[in-house]
């Protein structure tokens, strides 16, 4: 996540608070942010099929292929671009909200509750954690040496 959410930060899906309230949140609105923002922010806008070109190297010809076996794009290549472009239609078609909406039509009622209350424990935890690190920093600092005569 340490290296995750700069880049979506960088990318202006995500706005950083420092703080000891701080961390992040959304640059914009759930319904503004698609799936494919966040898969080009985190792995960039690389082809998701890295093409090896093989039909040169079919153990049919026997040396040279045939100009026809190499004309045009590779038939796997050509289905490979088009399943990725479908899937990256859908990814720009499906939201932030969405997603959440998703999760809140299928999940039973108490479960928001139990987040919520899961979340506030996790942040009183390291509210509580932090001023305990101070203190103890603080009692355990070395006395300053006195100069003996």
């Amino acid at each position: 996540m340490a290296k995750l959410l700069p880049r979506l930060e960088k990318a202006g899906l995500l706005i950083a608070a420092e703080g000891l309230k701080g961390g992040y949140r959304l640059a914009r609105p759930a319904g503004n942010i698609s799936v494919l923002d966040v898969v080009h922010a985190v792995e960039g806008e690389k082809s998701l099929f890295n093409c090896q070109e093989i039909r040169g190297r079919c153990a049919l010809f026997h040396e040279k292929p045939p100009q026809w076996a190499t004309r045009g794009l590779c038939a796997i290549h050509a289905t490979m671009l088009r399943a990725e472009q479908a899937m990256r239609q859908e990814l720009a078609q499906t939201s932030l909200a969405d997603l959440a909406h998703s999760v809140r039509d299928k999940a039973p009622p108490p479960f928001f509750e139990e987040a919520r209350s899961w979340l506030d424990e996790r942040a009183q935890t390291r509210r509580t954690g932090k001023v305990r690190q101070r203190r103890r920093a603080e009692t355990t600092q070395p006395l300053p040496k006195s100069k003996s005569i």
